[in-house]
């Protein structure tokens, strides 16, 4: 991902609307490239920020930049073990199947 690609995905990443191909990409990009993530971190602080104020809430824009990065990582986490899990029922499901037919199949 390059980093122009990365500056337009950031109001969708704020929104939670990222796709988990993008998300992982983007993630790994943030990870990877110091100016993204402070253009991201920048835009997220005054994004939220500006809403909590208009809202009246309190808040703590630095605990809830942490709380998003760590959500965005558990994500991409949990996604991976889902796609592992449907590798292994795959894997399990071909040897079911090729053992009704080699039973089927004996004389």
């Amino acid at each position: 991902m390059t980093c122009k690609e990365f500056e337009k995905l950031i109001p969708m990443y704020v929104a939670k609307k990222l796709d988990y191909l993008t998300l992982k990409e983007f993630y790994a990009h943030m990870q990877s490239c110091e100016d993204c993530k402070e253009e991201l971190t920048i835009n997220f602080l005054v994004t939220d920020g500006l809403q909590k104020l208009e809202n009246g809430d309190a808040f703590d824009l630095h605990k809830e930049w942490g709380s998003k990065v760590e959500e965005t990582r558990r994500r991409i986490g949990r996604n991976e073990n889902m796609i592992k899990l449907g590798f292994w029922i795959e894997i399990v499901a071909v040897g079911v199947i090729a053992g009704i037919a080699w039973w089927l199949l004996l004389p």
